[in-house]
C-alpha cells in the first residue's frame, strides 16, 4: 500500500472534551534522519491522554497543535536510518510522544528511533488489538514487577489498587510466574474480576490501612500511590520491597515523609517510571505474554473512525480494562 499525502487524525490546540473530538485532514509527516514513517495498527487509550484533552493542554510545554497518544503498534512504511525493515511490525511508546512531538491518534506517525521498538516474530499469531493493549501498561507492569520489585515465583506479591488497567496486567503476570497474589480494591464488585484475572486473595481496602490486620508480603506493587504508601511500608517482610507506581489515590507526593523513619529497618522502597522502554524489556515482555498465554483485559475494542465514540466512552467512565483502538481495512 502506497502512503497517501493525507491522512486522518485527532488535533487538539485546546481544552477538548468528548463533544468537541473530532477527526480532520491533515498532511502524513515527511521522514527525517532519527526518525521512522508508521502505519498505525492500533493503540490503547490512556488516562494520561485524557488530562492533556482536559487540562494539561494549557501548558506550555505541550507542543501546539497536537495529535495525543503515548503509544501505538503498527508497520514500518518508511524505515529511514532506523534500521529496520518496511513492514516490520513494530510498537512506540514515551519519550515525549503526545505531548512534544505527534502521537498515535492518526493513521501515520513518525515516531523517534530510540522510542521505536520491534514486536518479536515470535508472537505472531496474536492480533493487532492484543498488541495495542499492550505496550505502556504492560511495559510498567513489568517494570514494577521485575525490576523495581525483583519478583519471583516464590514471593507474595500485595498489589495495592489493583482494580486498573495496570493492576490487572500485574496480576496476570504475577500469576503465570508461579506466585501467591493477594489484591485490594476499593469496591466488593471488582472481587470477582480480580480473582478471574490473578488474585489469589482480595482485601476490600476501603479505609487505606492494612497494617495490624495480619496482612504481610514480600512484595508491595503501590498503585494507591502516596496515599497508602506508609502503610504499604508497614506490611513488608524483612528484605521486602515496595514499589511505589501508581497515584490512583490522588496524592502525588508525601509532605512531611522521613524515610529513616517511615521505612522501616531492613525493607526498602523504590519506584517504576515508565519513559525508558529498551527493546530487550519489550521483546521479553511479547514473549513472556505469548508463551502464558496472557489475553490483556480489553474493555472495548474501536475502530479508528470511531475514534471520538471512543473519547466519550473513555470520559462518561465507569468500565474497567483499557479502552483500544485499532485500523480495520489495511
Amino acid at each position: 500500500m502506497g502512503v497517501p499525502e493525507t491522512m486522518k487524525a485527532l488535533v487538539i490546540n485546546d481544552t477538548t472534551v468528548a463533544s468537541q473530538a473530532c477527526l480532520t485532514e491533515v498532511s502524513v509527516p515527511q521522514v527525517k534522519p532519527g526518525w521512522t514513517l508508521v502505519r498505525v495498527r492500533g493503540f490503547g487509550m490512556n488516562h494520561s491522554e485524557q488530562v492533556l484533552r482536559l487540562e494539561e493542554i494549557k501548558c506550555d510545554y505541550i507542543r501546539h497543535p497536537i495529535i495525543p497518544g503515548i503509544e501505538l503498534v503498527g508497520e514500518v512504511v518508511d524505515a529511514s536510518d532506523s534500521g529496520l525493515g518496511a513492514g516490520q511490525r513494530v510498537c512506540a511508546l514515551m519519550g515525549g510522544m503526545g505531548r512534544g512531538w505527534n502521537g498515535s491518534y492518526a493513521e501515520y506517525c513518525l515516531v523517534r528511533n530510540d522510542r521505536l521498538f520491534a514486536i518479536p516474530e515470535a508472537v505472531g499469531n496474536l492480533s493487532w488489538a492484543t498488541l495495542a493493549a499492550m505496550p505502556e501498561t504492560f511495559y510498567t507492569a513489568w517494570g514494577s514487577l521485575f525490576q523495581g520489585l525483583r519478583l519471583g515465583p516464590d514471593d507474595m506479591l500485595l498489589v495495592r489498587g489493583a482494580s486498573c488497567v495496570l493492576g490487572y496486567a500485574a496480576l496476570q503476570m504475577a500469576h503465570a510466574l508461579g506466585c501467591k497474589v493477594v489484591a485490594t480494591t476499593h469496591r466488593e464488585k471488582y472481587r470477582s474480576l480480580l480473582e478471574d484475572y490473578g488474585a489469589d486473595q482480595v482485601f476490600v481496602d476501603g479505609e487505606g490501612s492494612l497494617a495490624g490486620k495480619g496482612m504481610r508480603a514480600d512484595k508491595v506493587l503501590e498503585l494507591v500511590g502516596a496515599k497508602t504508601l506508609r502503610d504499604s511500608l508497614k506490611l513488608l517482610e524483612p528484605g521486602g520491597i515496595c514499589c511505589h507506581t501508581g497515584i490512583l489515590g490522588g496524592l502525588e507526593s508525601l509532605s512531611g515523609f522521613d524515610p529513616i523513619k517511615d521505612i522501616p529497618n531492613g525493607r526498602y522502597l523504590t519506584g517504576f517510571f515508565s519513559n525508558y522502554p529498551t527493546q530487550e524489556d519489550m521483546t521479553a515482555i511479547y514473549e513472556f505474554v505469548a508463551e502464558n498465554g496472557i489475553e490483556p483485559f480489553v474493555s472495548k475494542v474501536f475502530d479508528f473512525d470511531e475514534l471520538p465514540e471512543a473519547i466519550a466512552f473513555q470520559d462518561e467512565g465507569g468500565f474497567q480494562g483499557k479502552i483500544v483502538i485499532v485500523r480495520k481495512g489495511w
